[in-house]
């Protein structure tokens, strides 16, 4: 046997780390980094495995704090690094992998009876790394049906794993690109929307009359909100959102307010690693919630890496392919898309005002950390990153954020197609047949399609829209061959370049 020997740098030390073009994780830039941990002067980072083969994740605890403050470049670019390792790494039993004594629910719940098995299909743990399921085109990106996983939040207290479709509904895993863009629009447009409640009840009360407003934000319309002069509001015309008016721009049905919530949410669920800002003893009050063993499995500074990793992915572009024809096949397809009506809710580009990104965020409810919750937040400025300062803007100065989608929860069934309703479970009191328009940027590079990555072709899932796509989904049946060609084509040009 020939044993061939390689320097600890050269080695990259943790498979997630393979990507980076800085130095290997022990050897990250000192000074830059020493402000990213929030380290004190003389202070030094918590100790990573003591052997470079140690079976552990060792980007785990690099970070000995949250960071905080407008991050600089290079402190930017070192805390990603970090993020990217953690979301390609492949955690283990000696990080914390597995919950024997709790289940997969977002409210912390312990089980009556341990789990056998650290892997488990359908309830989870289900996958090594988060690049597992999130890897087309490239890490950070869908899954194929082979990634699907399971949601059965509305038994999360039930101590059994089926793969009954009344207990789970199965889904596909979203890519993450150009996701803290939509982040930054959520918020934006839940201020906004927050902020019509506000002045409805104010103009009630000093009208002593009822008001009626519309809830509009961005050009997209939520339905209509009423006040009354004793400060009683009117919810039942609420279209597409929530009751306390926040948009939660993540997961097919929108209920999913902040990719941190969605990366805490994730780690118990798929890797039976629980951050402790939720499953610590603040909340649990115990250090190892999932009886595996392991205490503190995951800082709250390790999310926040996670987050500015996911939230800086670059947004996905048009690009068109040098094949004869494709590029006046799409210009036809573009055009068709609006005349169809597919822009009514997958509109082209949205406006954003600011291009700063807090962590954590405003909207947050217990158990995901909020900006209340800190002494100072961190703020990602997306003007240091190449890709977003390149993106467009209106004459307003806005940035135009090119998702062709509206970050609204529409039906999507009727009494002649349905194959969008086909769960038997609702999620976060969302009905079955409603879904959150699926943002179209990327769409080329992220077949297979629909909530259950079960539609081959685009042209699958078009014609299965129902309910409030219906009108486009017709106009698009009834159209010429032609006409249908070259809207594919468009809807191919929309990629993901890692």
């Amino acid at each position: 046997m020939t044993t061939v020997r390689q320097s600890t740098s050269a080695s990259n030390l943790q498979a997630g780390w393979k990507r980076s073009k800085g130095p290997a994780p022990g050897m990250l830039r000192a000074a830059s980094l020493a402000l990213v941990l929030g380290l004190q002067a003389g202070g030094t980072a918590p100790a990573l495995a003591d052997e470079p083969w140690a079976e552990r994740t060792r980007a785990l605890g690099a970070i000995a704090e949250m960071p905080s403050g407008v991050l600089s470049r290079s402190q930017l670019k070192d805390l990603t690094d970090i993020g990217e390792a953690l979301f390609s790494a492949n955690f283990t039993t000696q990080d914390g992998v597995g919950r024997p004594q709790a289940t997969q629910a977002i409210d912390p719940t312990r089980r009556k009876h341990p789990r056998e098995q650290v892997f488990f299909r359908t309830a989870g743990p289900d996958a090594g790394s988060c690049a597992a399921c999130h890897n087309q085109p490239a890490i950070g990106g869908a899954g194929d049906f082979v990634a699907n996983v399971f949601t059965s939040e509305g038994f999360e207290s039930a101590d059994f794993d089926s793969l009954d479709p009344q207990f789970s509904n199965e889904r596909g895993s979203n890519h993450l690109f150009g996701s803290g863009l939509v982040e930054m629009l959520a918020r934006e447009m839940s201020r906004d929307l927050q902020s019509i409640r506000g002045e409805t009840l104010a103009q009630a009360r000093t009208e002593g009359v009822e008001v009626r407003r519309k809830l509009e934000t961005k050009g997209v319309e939520f339905g209509f909100i009423s006040a009354e002069p004793d400060g009683s509001v009117n919810l039942n015309e609420l279209d597409g959102v929530d009751t306390d008016l926040v948009i939660r721009p993540f997961s097919q049905k929108g209920v999913m307010t902040s990719l941190r919530q969605f990366t805490v949410n994730a780690m118990n669920h798929h890797h039976g690693m629980q951050p402790d800002e939720r499953f610590g003893a603040r909340w649990t009050g115990s250090d190892d919630h999932d009886g595996d063993g392991k205490s503190n499995e995951m800082s709250a500074a390790d999310v926040s890496a996670l987050v500015a990793w996911q939230a800086t992915l670059p947004a996905p572009v048009q690009m068109i392919p040098e094949v004869e024809g494709w590029a006046e096949a799409a210009a036809r397809g573009e055009k068709n898309f609006s005349d169809f009506g597919c822009a009514t809710c997958h509109r082209p580009a949205l406006p954003l005002d600011s291009l700063a990104f807090a962590d954590p965020g405003p909207f947050d409810l217990a158990g995901t950390l909020n900006d209340r919750q800190v002494a100072q937040k961190a703020i990602y400025d997306f003007t240091l990153l190449e890709w977003a300062a390149q993106l467009p803007r209106d004459d307003q100065g806005s940035v135009l954020v090119p998702l062709f989608g509206d970050l609204k929860r529409h039906v999507m069934t009727d009494n002649q197609i349905d194959a969008l309703g086909n769960e038997l479970l609702s999620q976060r009191f969302v009905e079955r047949n409603i879904f959150q328009t699926a943002e179209l940027w990327g769409v080329g590079s992220t077949g297979p399609y629909g909530h259950r990555n079960d539609f081959t072709t685009l042209d699958e899932i078009i014609l299965a829209h129902g309910g409030a796509g219906r009108q486009a989904r017709d106009a698009y049946a009834a159209a010429e061959d032609a006409d249908k060609s070259s809207l594919i084509a468009f809807l191919k040009t929309l990629v993901i370049i890692p």
